[in-house]
Order: C-alpha cells, then sequence, then structure tokens
C-alpha cells in the first residue's frame, strides 16, 4: 500500500506550463507537492513563470526545465534536472501532444513525423525515462484522447499517433509493477483549449458538443483532479486508460 496523498511529493509535469498541464501543475502545488515544469519553446516560457508563480504561491518548490521531448537525450536530461532540483520524482505526468485534423491523402510524411514524434516517441521515452527514476511506489500518467475509442475521419496522424501509448502504458505497468509504480493514460474528449478550434469548424464544434453531458466540451477541470486521483487514493488503477468526456464515446 501507498501514500495516498502529495504532501511533500514531486512532481514532474511534461508541457506544465499552461492549458491542462498548468493547471494539473498547479492543483499538485495546492496538494502539497512540489513542481518540476516542463515547457518545450522559448514563446511557452512566460505562461511557465505564470505556472512557476502560482506552485511558489501556494508555499511549494518548483522548477523550469525547458526541452525537445523528440529528442530522448533531452527526456533524460529533463528528469536529471527535475530530481537535481526537488529530489527523486514521484509522480511523472506527461501531458505532451500534438493535434492535426487532415485527411490522410493530404498528409505529408514530413507532418507524419512531426506527429508520431511528439505523441508516440515522445511519451514513448518519457515512460522509459520514468520507469529508469521514478521513486518506489511513483505514478506514471500520459494524457491521450478520446479518439482511441471514436471512429472518425481527419485524425489518422493524432489518434495514430497516440494510440500506441495505450500499449506502451500497460507493458509499463507489468514492467514497473513490481517496485509499486502504476502507469495509467487518460483519455479526454474534444477540450475546451486553444489547441481545439483551429482544427475545427464551428459546425463541427457543436457536433462535438452535442456528444456530451450538458452539449459541453471537456474542460481541463474535468480532467486535473482525474490525474490528481491516479496520483494519490487512485494508485491500484494501473495499466488503464480512462476515457473522461461526458459520454462523447467510449469502447
Amino acid at each position: 500500500m501507498t501514500a495516498h496523498t502529495l504532501q511533500g511529493k514531486n512532481v514532474l509535469v511534461a508541457g506544465g506550463g499552461k492549458n491542462l498541464g498548468g493547471l494539473i501543475s498547479r492543483q499538485a502545488a495546492e496538494a502539497g507537492a512540489n513542481v518540476a515544469i516542463h515547457y518545450n519553446s522559448e514563446s511557452s516560457r512566460p505562461e511557465a513563470e505564470e505556472t512557476l508563480k502560482a506552485v511558489e504561491a501556494a508555499g511549494r518548490e518548483g522548477v523550469l526545465l525547458r526541452g525537445d521531448l523528440t529528442v530522448p537525450a533531452a527526456v533524460e536530461q529533463v528528469f536529471a534536472d527535475a530530481a537535481g532540483s526537488l529530489g527523486p520524482i514521484d509522480v511523472a505526468v506527461n501531458t505532451v501532444g500534438k493535434v492535426l485534423r487532415k485527411p490522410i491523402v493530404e498528409t505529408t510524411e514530413d507532418e507524419y513525423d512531426a506527429m508520431f514524434d511528439i505523441n508516440s516517441k515522445a511519451a514513448y521515452f518519457f515512460i522509459k525515462e520514468a520507469g529508469r527514476t521514478v521513486a518506489d511506489n511513483g505514478k506514471v500518467i500520459t494524457i491521450v484522447t478520446s479518439l482511441l475509442a471514436a471512429f472518425t475521419d481527419g485524425y489518422s496522424t493524432y489518434a495514430g499517433g497516440k494510440s500506441p501509448v495505450e500499449h506502451f502504458t500497460r507493458a509499463a505497468a507489468k514492467e514497473f509493477g513490481e517496485r509499486g509504480i502504476s502507469v495509467n493514460s487518460v483519455g479526454p474528449g474534444p477540450m475546451d483549449t486553444p489547441f481545439f478550434y483551429p482544427q475545427e469548424t464551428p459546425e463541427r464544434v457543436e457536433f462535438h458538443k452535442s456528444m456530451a453531458m450538458g452539449n459541453q466540451l471537456t474542460k481541463i477541470e474535468d480532467i486535473a483532479p482525474i490525474v490528481r486521483f491516479l496520483a494519490t487514493e487512485g494508485w491500484w488503477i494501473t495499466g488503464q486508460t480512462i476515457f473522461a468526456n461526458g459520454g462523447y464515446t467510449t469502447r
């Protein structure tokens, strides 16, 4: 059995500076954790700095870490720097992803490679490094997408790029389980963030809303508590993909 609290724990959040990752970072600090906030590029640094201020305002220690997680050596460095600043990492959360809505016949090789690098390769090596370095009884959580349970057009490289993460998660749950580490994925429905709207027409946005309870999109506030639960009382859940989408889709 493991402690059902984040008090005094060290949490690493990839893509932890804004949107869902930012909220997960803030809520982790409010629950008593120190937080390593990863961000990808200089353009996202200001939001990461605001999140760091919120972590510190909650009375916890925080650190900003920049890195391109499609490069395995950079993933290793982020984990090493996080542990060097805060101590052993107890919870590793990967919110990193890239969305593309495009027909297969129009998709270029460069687009394919970029989508799989960000959504699949980065996720794999994040899980690998977590397995190497996260403390015993730790937690590893990856954000995927409810499109893994949907039958739709346009998202071949996004759903396709995220789908291997389910299999990475299952294997890791078995491989890391002897150290008490749980490994899970969370699949939000279409989410009300700046990443979503450029991919969709207003009509499709309304359709997506109509498929869920309350005629609304998934909000980051709906997902962050699930991540927090998996990192605490939900520790006995492992090897799973949890679809949190207001009834948008299921298997």
